[in-house]
């Protein structure tokens, strides 16, 4: 059997337009292209888990509408456990909206909807399988009570917490300690730390400030550049492999799909962070979100 993964956040349908740049406030842009796609930080990373053969279950909250029930199938598709998906007959399923530009760039504005919803009360009835769980993945798209919750539930019973802390925000410093490794990119890891990342130097002395608040790995991606790793014994940068990039939207949480299912099998975070940049660098070359995720036997690892 498969260690299980369970991935707890967000799950989004995504209006997508590529132009070609990003509009200015006040500036409409004619001739771009629309599409439609599943997407939300947490749907993105169960989905990339489940495609690099992760054992996944995802915990997420939808509306009752359209777009939470073909959610709901694709992930069925995909292979993922959703028995503990709720529905919201309240507020409708999440929606993003996002532009990209024709350097593969983007903006991206979120309605949360039912995600707002989601409380630790939701997710009592499986805490039974994800204290037997090899992993939890969790991201900020969801209230970050329920999140802190959930990584205070599964540390006390030995479960590695991974935590993408995208989008940024404040975190009480409590909520550290129960994580095991936090993936945060530039902004969020300048954010955490109080440091301006202008090179390499500052990146490491950010990663040792987030450390410090009791977070056993920091891994800051870098996007192209790839991810700098620090822990008790290791301070090291995994470079990205070299792609022409047509859609960084989900780049961060195709890593953060596959570290979780690197990690869950046992590899050192060197090669679970090497796995994941390749991951990573497949699906910046393709459209989408969730459709941009690899599948295992694409990884040359």
């Amino acid at each position: 059997m498969k260690p299980p993964i369970f991935v707890i956040g967000s799950s989004n349908t995504d209006m997508v337009i590529k132009a070609d740049h990003l509009p200015q406030p006040g500036e409409t842009i004619l001739g771009g292209i629309f599409f439609m796609n599943p997407g939300g930080k947490g749907a993105n990373q169960a989905v990339a888990a489940a495609r690099l053969n992760g054992n996944v279950t995802f915990i997420c909250k939808t509306g009752n509408d359209i777009f939470g029930k073909q959610s709901i199938q694709l992930f069925e598709a995909e292979g993922i456990n959703t028995r503990f998906i709720l529905s919201d007959d309240k507020n409708p399923s999440g929606v993003a909206l996002i532009t990209v530009d024709k350097n593969a760039e983007n903006c991206i504005a979120v309605a949360s909807g039912a995600n707002a919803t989601l409380t630790p009360k939701d997710i009592e009835n499986a805490t039974a399988e994800i204290a037997g769980a090899a992993i939890v993945l969790m991201q900020l798209e969801i209230p970050v009570n329920t999140v802190n919750w959930v990584a205070a539930f599964a540390a006390a019973n030995n479960v590695k917490v991974i935590l993408n802390p995208a989008p940024a925000c404040e975190l009480p410093e409590a909520f550290f300690k129960n994580i095991a490794i936090i993936t945060p990119n530039m902004r969020e890891a300048e954010m955490l730390s109080g440091i301006n990342i202008k090179d390499m130097d500052s990146a490491i002395q950010a990663a040792n400030i987030i450390k410090q608040k009791g977070v056993a790995t920091v891994i800051i991606t870098l996007g192209d550049k790839g991810a700098l790793i620090v822990t008790d014994t290791i301070t090291e940068m995994i470079t990205a492999p070299f792609v022409e990039a047509v859609d960084t939207t989900a780049a961060g949480d195709v890593f953060n799909g596959a570290l979780a299912v690197a990690i869950a099998e046992g590899l050192p975070v060197l090669d679970a962070v090497t796995f994941a940049c390749k991951a990573a660098s497949i699906s910046v070359t393709r459209m989408g979100a969730q459709a941009s995720s690899p599948y295992r036997n694409e990884i040359d690892f």
